[in-house]
């Protein structure tokens, strides 16, 4: 188990991740052509495995090398727990089928993980600029300036949202999702069903979406929009509303306000 690490030490190498993140998203900003219209399925993955190869080389240099000791975890699409220690979970291009279909709803994004407990992220948006950074105990800020979850208290005035965690999931994760959509169409304002999760995640940060679920552990997409969202004041639980961690077989974020609502309706 590692040394407990303290707000300060996380605040000293936020800056290195930032800057990391930034070089990646800029460079993955390079890539990106908004007439892009890819004709099947061999040029679509040709084309996400491409910006992948391109973009996590940078990623790991550069956070490796601003936490000495850290690992990164490779695969994207993965969940579950992690091995004991401190790893970096990326996505070098969160929302890469936006990406590579001209469209832009789309990040780069870095979380430390500590012992299982995400402790620091960066979530930078190069289209836009917008850089969100949070770290344990600190808060959640979008370029530098403190962000809140809405204060909302009643379901049939939100915006909530979910989506696919990634593509051919299993038939029953499918029907799942489905029926939480019907279901939440008929108790909240509106429901957003779009990809990625952390473009949702960062809009529930700061308070511009309600709540987000998502049938699925892939850690990639939600232990960064996790902690910003808990360090803007949000519910991080399961659908259950039991405390979440990357173990767990689903995910929601809510405004503290509407969380037992939401709850409710998802069971």
């Amino acid at each position: 188990m590692n040394a407990v690490v303290t707000t300060t030490e996380l605040e000293a190498v936020l800056g290195a991740v930032v800057g990391a993140v930034t070089i990646a998203g800029d460079a993955l900003r390079e890539r990106f052509d908004p007439a892009a219209r890819p004709a099947d399925l061999d040029t679509l993955v040709r084309a996400i495995y491409a910006n992948d190869e391109a973009i996590l080389p940078i990623l790991r240099e550069h956070l490796l090398a601003a936490r000495p000791g850290s690992r990164l975890a490779e695969d994207e699409l993965a969940g579950g727990s992690l091995p004991p220690g401190e790893w970096w979970v990326v996505d070098a291009a969160e929302g890469n089928v936006n990406h590579i279909h001209g469209m832009s709803e789309w990040a780069v994004t870095a979380a430390l993980v500590s012992d299982n407990e995400p402790v620091l992220t960066v979530v930078y948006v190069p289209l836009s600029g917008d850089v969100y950074t949070a770290v344990r105990g600190g808060g959640a800020r979008l370029n530098g300036e403190p962000i809140r979850v809405s204060a909302k208290t009643e379901l049939t005035a939100a915006l909530v949202g979910t989506g696919q965690a990634k593509p051919r999931e299993a038939p029953e994760a499918l029907r799942r999702l489905g029926a939480s959509v019907t279901t939440m169409l008929t108790s909240a304002l509106v429901v957003r069903v779009s990809v990625p999760a952390t473009m949702q995640l960062v809009h529930v940060a700061a308070g511009r979406m309600d709540a987000f679920w998502q049938f699925s552990d892939v850690r990639s997409g939600l232990l960064p929009g996790a902690l910003l969202v808990a360090e803007a004041g949000g519910a991080v639980t399961d659908t259950a509303g039991r405390p979440w961690s990357p173990a767990s077989a689903d995910f929601l974020a809510s405004a503290p306000g509407l969380h037992a609502q939401v709850v409710d309706v998802l069971n």
